[in-house]
């Protein structure tokens, strides 16, 4: 038995969650105490992970449910240390649910590596002689990484880019299907292999040969469609939360000081996913920020409007990740997660990604448009806040509730509260 649709999960406590994991995705004993000890990744191990190695730092591990994303059921694992970020997301891919969930789809696997040449004496010969030699280009490519081309990937195209004032350079772009890589290492070779033959066919000099992190071939897109009727709750009327949603989203278009909000909510879902499956969140933040901004106006990555009585969201970013390699194969958690997360490839851990980050930010604008953001996040922040204060068990609750009561959420009033119920 599989599924994301798990009522009630978060009442559960933690070992009647883990015995629910046990029996929906078949995890071992083995494979729960993984998790249990919180996916313990030793001294040892991290140390060759990383330089002046002193530790390892520890972060929640939750899922969000109830997505249904192109007819499959997710459950899908999340890193993630601020409160409110899962339940949102599982809340609002219960909402749109029954409506036929998310439709999602993926690019192949494009990364664009970057050589760059300066001081050819003939920039326009340079250009002709460069795209005249793309055969020569990619064989020269694909002996770098002939284990990629084997695969069915490998390079595939090149782009020659020219830059006048005030820096003038000739760009060579390698178009690299990594399959279910994320590429950086290969595509980074490539570059490098090419160089010397580049040079020879320019007559410039080859200073930079990296990747880039704007991986804008390789996007994936998430959609929704529900009632507007759907929405409404809360002494909110549907019609109300729609509008609101689509007003919000229209700050966010036209207002980058807005947008840079907007977006950061959306990746604090896209993100708790890429650090629980191992991926490279930095780089999936720096090519979402950049493609953003591809218009040279800095927007919204999603789109929200309303037709026909329905409300309807759109994502479309690049994501530039992968199932195999880097530290998909080195942290002792990340296995177990994506065991249970079921994912084949990387354009499908893709797709899951930019629906639970459409979910994440149909979440913030839904709260932003009714009672406003604080009230659910506030509520969540309290049992951090309890934690912090000292409470153990079922005091964090008692003191969280406390405070939420109250309408006093800081850390003072939950020491107060604490000390309250011990003296009881």
């Amino acid at each position: 038995m599989s599924g994301s649709r798990i009522p009630g999960f978060y009442r559960l406590d933690v070992p009647a969650r883990h015995a629910e994991l046990k029996q929906r995705f078949g995890l071992s004993d083995d494979e729960v105490a993984v998790l249990a000890d919180g996916g313990t990744l030793c001294c040892d191990r991290a140390d060759k992970m990383v330089e002046n190695c002193v530790g390892v730092f520890g972060l929640p591990i939750g899922l969000g449910l109830n997505f249904l994303i192109n007819g499959r059921d997710y459950a899908v694992p999340m890193v993630v240390e601020e409160p409110s970020i899962i339940a949102a997301v599982s809340n609002m891919a219960r909402l749109v649910r029954p409506f036929g969930g998310f439709t999602a789809d993926a690019d192949e696997s494009v990364m664009i590596s970057q050589v760059q040449i300066v001081g050819a004496p003939d920039p326009d010969a340079a250009v002709k002689a460069l795209n005249a030699a793309r055969p020569r280009i990619l064989a020269r490519a694909n002996a770098e990484h002939p284990r990629m081309a084997a695969r069915g990937g490998g390079a595939r195209d090149i782009e020659v880019r020219r830059f006048d004032d005030p820096y003038p350079m000739l760009v060579l772009h390698l178009l690299v299907d990594c399959k279910d890589a994320m590429g950086a290492n290969a595509v980074n070779a490539m570059a490098e292999g090419v160089a010397p033959l580049v040079e020879e066919l320019t007559g410039g000099r080859v200073y930079l040969r990296i990747l880039s992190n704007l991986a804008d071939r390789r996007c994936a897109r998430a959609a929704l469609k529900v009632p507007v009727s759907a929405l409404e709750g809360n002494g909110f009327a549907g019609e109300d939360v729609a509008e609101g949603i689509v007003q919000a989203y229209r700050f966010a278009a036209v207002d980058p000081y807005r947008a840079a909000t907007h977006n950061k909510g959306i990746m604090n879902g896209i993100d708790a996913v890429a650090i629980a499956t191992g991926n490279d969140w930095r780089g999936i933040e720096a090519g979402a920020h950049a493609f953003a901004a591809r218009d040279g106006h800095y927007g919204s990555l999603t789109e929200w409007w309303e037709e026909d009585g329905h409300l309807h969201g759109r994502i479309e970013l690049p994501l530039a990740v992968a199932t195999v390699g880097g530290s998909t194969r080195v942290h002792p958690a990340i296995a177990v997660l994506r065991k249970v997360l079921g994912v084949d490839d990387a354009r499908e851990l893709a797709m899951v990604m930019a629906a639970v980050g459409l979910a994440q930010n149909m979440g913030a604008l839904r709260a932003l448009a009714t009672e406003g953001i604080q009230r659910g996040h506030m509520s969540l922040h309290a049992r951090q806040l309890a934690l912090a204060a000292g409470a153990e068990g079922k005091q964090v609750d008692e003191v969280a509730r406390r405070l939420v009561r109250e309408g006093e959420i800081k850390e003072a009033a939950a020491r107060r509260v604490l000390a309250e119920l011990q003296d009881r």
